[in-house]
Order: structure tokens, then C-alpha cells, then sequence
């Protein structure tokens, strides 16, 4: 995604996955136990905050279910963290201007978009070691695995178009050109992608085999699509947007179901198939849950109190716990955007239910 937290200057997603600073300040072996707050209507809230620290800021944030391992992007780098006990476990390096993480289990790869130098890195799962660097267009932003056609996508969120790889090899075998500023992508394992693109308010469907573009579908009233997950049962899209709502997507005829309130600031979407759960991570410091009753009914439950600047999230699809990246930041000086980032203040939110 392009609205990176932090200092870093670039973007990247996203891919949303997964710059040269030094971030290596990083906690090893002990958590700080967050307040536990009661649990609201959803059953989720904070349980556990994980301190990182380092310098720079970040984007998506990705969860292996069937590896245990948490991907967290981190302005020049990957930091790997325990799905169970939260400790780190390695590091994927010199990842310039880190969007999103892609996990390819079965291929035992992963990949990593690095926006400031416009390639994905290819790393072992097991070893975490770098396998290749592969390049892209410009400024990959959101990237994903698409299991039936066994390749990773990375969206160039500046060069507007697809960079399609092999997952097995690293070997680029097409680009699609979409145009407009590419955010977050969801495969529906039937062979074709999805990818929402920012500025123009639409979502684009794409044949994952062919490498064209088969459907451009717009969302209004939803602006500047963000987050992008999918029940892949149903076949529904819950794209997070930035006017503060989440918009429901029939996937088959690009036809917007329904809006639901959501927080301020979202840029990540998660969806959990066991609870049927939708979720989109707020920026404000909430976490909007929605309920899907039924293919075509869908309630808001609750926004859940996370923290200021938790806007990208990730669902570890085991637990169904959910962590959201954040740091604290200064307050803004005149004409900022943002303040700077606290020193050593980037931290990892459990919230489990």
C-alpha cells in the first residue's frame, strides 16, 4: 500500500509483500502483556503487545498458517516472528522500501516487493535465506501467491500495471497492463485475481493463466479502495475504503452488495473462513468486525480498540488471532501529515478472542 506508517519515504503492500537504514533493534525474549481489555460483542481485544523497535516505518504484514510464522515489513527489512510464541526467529534483509510478504507453502518459497528498488526479493521459507532478487515494475506494492496457477503477482502501484513470476523458479512470465495506482489483491482460487486500484475507485479482475484483464468494476460510493480479502465460498470481496465504510463485492458481477461503517484510515482488509468474520484495520486505532450472515446479509458487530496508526493487519487463519503493526509518533509540526516516528517505538498488537 502506498500510505507506508513511519519515516520511510518511498512506498509500499502491501504487495501489499512484504531502504537502507540499519533496523536491527529488535526484542528477542520478552513481551510486554498488554491491559486486557473486556471483550466486546466479537469476543476480540488486545491481549498482548510485542515490542520490535528498530528504525523505520512499515506496510503489510503477512501470516503463514501452515509455516507458524508471522512476516512483518519494516522499512529495509523482514522481521520473523513465532506464530505461537510471538519471539523472533530470523530476519529477511536488504529489502529496499519493503511493501508486502508472499507465501507459496507448498513451494516452500516466499517473496518480498521492495519498492525503492522496483524488484521482489525470492526467499526459502524454512532457511529464510534469499534466493534471488526478480525484477518488477515500478514500486511494487501489494503482492500474492494464486495457488492454482503457481504464481506470485506483484502490483506496481506507480507503473500501474502486474508483474506475474513462477513461483517455482523466480521467472517473470508476463506483466498486465491495468493503469492507475494498484492497492491490495485477493485471488479467489479459481484461476483469476483481483486488485483494487486506488485512484480511480474501481476493482479490476484479471485472468491469472491468460495475464489479461477481464472485468474493471467501480465501487462507488466507495473511495480510494485500500484492504481487499475475499470468502472464496461465497465468492465475496470486502474492500476497505477510505471513506470510512467497507464496501461488499459480488466477485462473479463486480456489483457492490452493500457499505458498512467501518473506522478512519483503513488500509488492510482480512476476512477469517471459519468464523466469517471480515475485518478492516483502522488507522484511528480500531479494528472494524463484520459479520457475514449470509452471501447477501452482512452486520457491523463491533470496533474494537487497537492503537493509533494500526492500519495494516494480518489473520493467522490457525487461532484466528489477529496482529496489527503500529508506533507512536510525535505530534505533527505545521504542514506535516504525520509526525515523526518515536525512537524504538514499533510494536506488534495480538488480539485474540
Amino acid at each position: 500500500m502506498s500510505k507506508q506508517n513511519g519515516s520511510v519515504s518511498l512506498v509500499a503492500l502491501s504487495l501489499p509483500g512484504l531502504i537502507i537504514f540499519t533496523a536491527t533493534a529488535l526484542a528477542g525474549s520478552f513481551f510486554a502483556e498488554a491491559p486486557r481489555a473486556a471483550a466486546g460483542a466479537s469476543g476480540y481485544r488486545v491481549v498482548k503487545t510485542v515490542p520490535v523497535g528498530g528504525e523505520g516505518g512499515w506496510d503489510y504484514i503477512a501470516s503463514d498458517p501452515v509455516g507458524r510464522r508471522i512476516y512483518v515489513s519494516h522499512g529495509t527489512h523482514v522481521v520473523v516472528l513465532d506464530a505461537d510464541t510471538q519471539e523472533k526467529v530470523g530476519d529477511i534483509p536488504d529489502t529496499q522500501g519493503v511493501h508486502g510478504i508472499a507465501i507459496a507453502s507448498e513451494l516452500g518459497r516466499g517473496f518480498v516487493s521492495n519498492g525503492r528498488t522496483n524488484n521482489v526479493t525470492m526467499f526459502e521459507l524454512k532457511s529464510l535465506k534469499t534466493l534471488g532478487l526478480i525484477p518488477a515494475g515500478t514500486n511494487p506494492d501489494a503482492i500474492i501467491y494464486d495457488p492454482t496457477t503457481k504464481r506470485v503477482f506483484a502490483m506496481n502501484g506507480r507503473s500501474g500495471d502486474i508483474t506475474a513470476i513462477n513461483a517455482a523458479d523466480g521467472k517473470v512470465v508476463g506483466t498486465v497492463a491495468v493503469g492507475g495506482k494498484l492497492e491490495f489483491a485477493a485471488a479467489d482460487g479459481q484461476g483469476t485475481i483481483f486488485v483494487n486500484v486506488e485512484d480511480k475507485s474501481e476493482l479490476v479482475h484479471v485472468d491469472a493463466e491468460k495475464l489479461t484483464v477481464l472485468h474493471r468494476w467501480p465501487l462507488a460510493p466507495c473511495t480510494e479502495p485500500s484492504g481487499l480479502a475475499m470468502d472464496m465460498q461465497t465468492r465475496r470481496l470486502f474492500v476497505g475504503c477510505d471513506n470510512k465504510m467497507m464496501a461488499i463485492v459480488n466477485a462473479d458481477t463486480g456489483k457492490v452488495i452493500t457499505t458498512l461503517p467501518s473506522g478512519e484510515g483503513t488500509d488492510a482488509s482480512g476476512f477469517d473462513p471459519e468464523t466469517k468474520f471480515a475485518f478492516t484495520s483502522n488507522g484511528e486505532g480500531t479494528l472494524t468486525v463484520v459479520h457475514e450472515d449470509s452471501a447477501d446479509k452482512f452486520s457491523v458487530v463491533e470496533n474494537v480498540a487497537t492503537k493509533k496508526s494500526a492500519r495494516t493487519m494480518t489473520v493467522d487463519l490457525k487461532t484466528h488471532n489477529i496482529f496489527l503493526p503500529a508506533a507512536d509518533f510525535d505530534a505533527p509540526l505545521a504542514g506535516e501529515r504525520r509526525g515523526k516516528m518515536k525512537p524504538d517505538s514499533f510494536v506488534l498488537l495480538m488480539l485474540t478472542r
